[in-house]
């Protein structure tokens, strides 16, 4: 057991905000640099206490705020993060029901922390305290669970309307879909997880907000720790690809109402799990790999789902949507039926593996309660939804993929969406060569010129300099006057779109953008400057928030001179992770007047590369459009005859 927190080299400069070098530079130039206190002399540990004091005397640590600081002291306590919120979570749990453990009944590696996890539960209340740590703990990193993101467990709870019911995820990891049902009202929540300390964690969640339910730890498939319980719906992310399952030994299983689940089909086992714990009526919804709706080993099964009326839909998912699969996943949403129900005549197959995910998910969620409303009826949107008849998808392989049964475009309305995708291109190439400035190569040898740092601007008054903003559970919506903005976040920054809904997802600091502010991503795939001209919206985390003064720096010339290709490499770390400290960055001195002139260029080529950026997507959509139209003999080329 570890009695005091060590920190690695590498370690040190993450909390520094530097490059593994500086820090290897540090302790030959600086005799005073804490000395090991522990690991190997390739490898070697120090004392996080004594790093902190002597970053902080040579002024080279961040502000950190007390949860940070809380967290970097907490998480080697204990052999894993997990089990590190699980002990704080457990002590904010004592304290909310007005229980104050002694030095004596804390863990002793606990013990030196508890003024500063009374201090951090005093100020912000037990379940914030712990709301602020999950942050932590959910952010990615070495070691770190995978979790179902906010919005996609919100659009399984939509799917399955898990309003006032009694929820159940069998797979519940750390607990992001059984949080999701909370804040769509459920009225209770049960899980199951084999990690004992993530179900830990999930539990002390729904404790700490007084949710009816608790989350047990094992084995669903082979230990189910509910027998016999129903609820109104069951969500989950089940493991994918365990073909070690306990197929032998569960054959007879009373679950198997719909097949027994061949070895190699692990998914249609918790299929069956779920539909065993469903009331009549009751909705579930699974997030499975695509392959699983088309395996012939799993024809047998998706027939009978289809002919029973269970399986209900199945909805494609981007690419990336979940990591660590980078597959586009789908969600199958099942419905137990009533004993006397008739099956439903149709399945609605929806594609939504192409386009913003915000709209895609809203649009999902529409689509899905017209059905509900008239199972019925005919849903036809081309390339997007369709109502399939059952009989129709019985066939030899009951294939479920909805990208193979969506609607055909019509012959007209295919030619016409061509012929405006090429004049929007034709457009906007030709707009292109009035967007590219005009410019004259200087001759060599010209001197070099005279630069200054970003942190340097920032001292002498010339910008503010704000972040990165680190994400938290505060809720934008707490910030009088913010609750309709958008945020802007770094994929907003770096795919060149505007700022996206807030949602649920952690924000951070309120902070407002205003006009001629430039915004940073800390990590991309390139270093990427936006200046805001006349968006509404917020910062987002993980971001940097320069903001010049007008009377000494002008924003575009900034955020041009932040993207070269110098700077990229002057300012991004030294382990090829992509992330950026935007301080080292080097702007050209020059006067004002000129950084106009230059900042007009940067503007104009901002322009070309959206332009650009738009040209290449509507190109690629002229190809499609016109090999499908030609394919399908829906146009015709000009001179053919008829």
């Amino acid at each position: 057991m570890q009695e005091t927190p060590t920190i690695t080299a590498a370690e040190i400069a993450r909390l520094a905000g530097v490059g593994r070098a500086a820090v290897s530079n540090w302790r030959k130039r600086h005799p005073d640099f804490p000395v090991p206190v522990g690991g190997t002399p390739a490898s070697p540990e120090f004392d996080l206490t004594q790093v902190e004091q002597w970053l902080h005397g040579q002024g080279k640590l961040p502000e950190l705020s007390p949860v940070d600081r809380l967290w970097r002291h907490l998480a080697p306590t204990t052999d894993t993060a997990a089990d590190a919120l699980a002990a704080v979570g457990a002590l904010l749990l004592a304290r909310q029901r007005g229980e104050r453990p002694s030095r004596r009944q804390v863990d002793r590696r606990l013990a030196d922390l508890l003024p500063e996890i009374g201090a951090l539960a005093d100020d912000l209340g037990p379940q914030a305290a712990f709301d602020q740590l999950w942050q932590r703990f959910s952010a990615p990193g070495p070691g770190r669970p995978w979790a179902t993101p906010d919005d996609l467990a919100d659009l399984m709870v939509g799917l399955a309307d898990v309003g006032g019911g009694a929820v159940l995820d069998p797979a519940a990891g750390s607990g992001a879909t059984l949080r999701a049902t909370v804040r769509a009202g459920c009225t209770s929540a049960y899980g199951q997880e084999l990690d004992e300390s993530l179900a830990r964690l999930a539990g002390l969640w729904l404790a700490l907000r007084d949710v009816p339910g608790e989350v047990r730890p094992g084995d669903s498939l082979r230990a189910d720790a509910f027998p016999g319980r129903t609820v109104d719906a069951v969500l989950c992310h089940p493991p994918f690809g365990i073909t070690t399952w306990g197929h032998e030994e569960l054959g007879y299983d009373p679950r198997w109402e719909y097949g027994l689940p061949p070895r190699t089909e692990p998914e249609l086992a918790w299929v069956q799990h779920a539909l065993a714990h469903l009331r009549p009526g009751g909705h579930a919804v699974l997030l499975m790999p695509p392959t699983a709706a088309g395996r012939r080993a799993g024809r047998r099964i998706r027939a009978e789902l289809l002919r029973r009326g269970t399986l209900r839909a199945v909805v494609a998912l981007p690419p990336g949507v979940a990591a660590p699969h980078g597959v586009p996943l789908h969600l199958w949403v099942l419905r137990r039926p009533a004993a006397d129900a008739p099956p439903p005549a149709r399945a609605l197959l929806i594609d939504a593996a192409d386009g913003d995910l915000a709209e895609l998910y809203a649009r999902v969620l529409t689509t899905w309660q017209a059905f509900t409303a008239a199972p019925d009826a005919e849903i036809e949107e081309v390339g997007f939804a369709r109502a399939v008849p059952v009989i129709e998808l019985l066939d030899e392989e009951v294939d479920l993929t909805p990208a193979r049964r969506q609607p055909a475009v019509g012959g007209q309305q295919s030619g016409e969406h061509l012929v405006r995708t090429r004049d929007r291109l034709a457009a906007i190439v030709g707009d292109l060569p009035a967007l590219m400035p005009q410019v004259t190569p200087e001759p060599d040898g010209k001197t070099v010129p005279l630069t200054v740092s970003i942190a340097e601007l920032a001292r002498t008054g010339a910008l503010e300099f704000i972040g990165p903003v680190r994400p938290t559970m505060g809720s934008a919506a707490e910030v009088e006057g913010f609750v309709e903005l958008p945020v802007l976040y770094a994929r907003d920054v770096v795919e060149g779109t505007g700022p996206s809904p807030r949602g649920d997802r952690p924000l951070g600091q309120a902070i407002q953008l205003a006009p001629g502010d430039v915004v940073v991503p800390m990590a991309a795939r390139r270093l990427t400057g936006r200046v805001i001209t006349n968006e509404q919206a917020l910062l987002g985390p993980n971001m940097y928030l320069l903001r010049p003064n007008p009377a000494a720096l002008d924003p575009w010339f900034l955020a041009g001179q932040l993207r070269t290709s110098a700077n990229e490499r002057q300012a991004s770390s030294l382990s090829g992770t992509l992330r950026f400290d935007i301080r080292r960055a080097q702007v050209r001195r020059l006067p004002l007047g000129e950084q106009r002139t230059h900042g007009e260029a940067f503007q104009r080529l901002d322009a070309f590369e959206s332009a650009i950026r738009a040209a290449a997507s509507l190109g690629a959509e002229l190809v499609q459009l016109t090999a499908d139209g030609l394919a399908r003999g829906a146009i015709r080329l000009d001179g053919e005859s008829r």
